[in-house]
């Protein structure tokens, strides 16, 4: 898996000494594919996808992944706090589930988008101002509330401007905790078809946790399905979805149909 952006073998993790949340986990993710995962509530996916983002260190395993253009992949956990936070602020997009957690609620729309810039050394406050309103237009906010609080922004639109947030920077990979939990059907429509044009437009690489499998067909181009901490299946997507194997999957999915 030399061509891999981030290759994580063997990672575990416990809580409390008991709750094994990450059983002994391994996958990879090529630059630009979407990968999703599934599973139950408290299957360790979106412990998983914390491990990967820097924010629970995991007991055990490597993750490995490639920054800044550096064909050589560095172990995230193995590099300092400040080492970390810098690398993974640069080459590394994390979307919360509630959008509150990843957005100032205090400050503008614009300056929750120019924030991330400034913190790489723009100053000129036309070119932030010009980035920040290309961007709303991009995830279709209106750019005249460029300059209203992120507080009085709807749950769909705050989803929006946490996604302009992240990828103002052109991270090499996007990580999405349950993108989508929350909003109404309608909202969720129009937010996905979003991600997938932004996502096919940037080539970015994703990982997407999610417990709705109408929104892992439509995002994801292979798919792991967790439970218990452990990966029980992988593969293409549609090929899970539509013929899977273990007697899990095959519950996951019939019951999605009946929903």
């Amino acid at each position: 898996m030399s061509e891999a952006l981030l290759q994580v073998r063997n990672v575990s993790k416990v809580f409390h000494g008991v709750t094994r949340a990450c059983d002994d986990v391994s996958l990879h993710l090529k630059a630009g594919e979407v990968l999703g995962i599934v599973g139950e509530s408290g299957s360790g996916k979106s412990t998983l996808l914390k491990c990967l983002g820097g924010m629970v260190k995991p007991d055990a395993g490597t993750i490995g992944f490639s920054m800044l253009g550096d064909r050589k992949r560095l172990d995230i956990w193995r590099l300092s706090e400040s080492e970390r936070f810098s690398a993974l602020r640069t080459s590394l997009g994390f979307i919360h589930q509630n959008p509150r957690d990843g957005l100032r609620l205090d400050i503008t729309a614009g300056g929750n988008i120019a924030e991330p810039l400034m913190s790489k050394g723009v100053d000129h406050y036309g070119e932030l101002r010009d980035v920040a309103l290309e961007w709303l237009e991009r995830v279709e906010i209106d750019p005249r509330r460029v300059d209203d609080l992120a507080g009085t922004f709807s749950g769909g639109m705050q989803q929006r401007l946490q996604i302009a947030r992240n990828l103002v920077l052109r991270p090499k990979c996007l990580l999405m905790d349950e993108p989508t939990g929350g909003l109404d059907v309608s909202v969720q429509a129009r937010l996905l078809d979003l991600l997938r044009n932004i996502v096919w437009d940037l080539r970015i690489a994703v990982i997407i946790v999610t417990h709705d499998l109408a929104v892992a067909r439509m995002l994801a181009d292979r798919l792991i399905v967790m439970r218990h901490g452990r990966i029980i299946e992988t593969g293409l997507t549609d090929q899970i979805l539509d013929d899977p194997q273990q007697p899990y999957s095959q519950l996951l999915v019939s019951s999605a149909l009946r929903v």
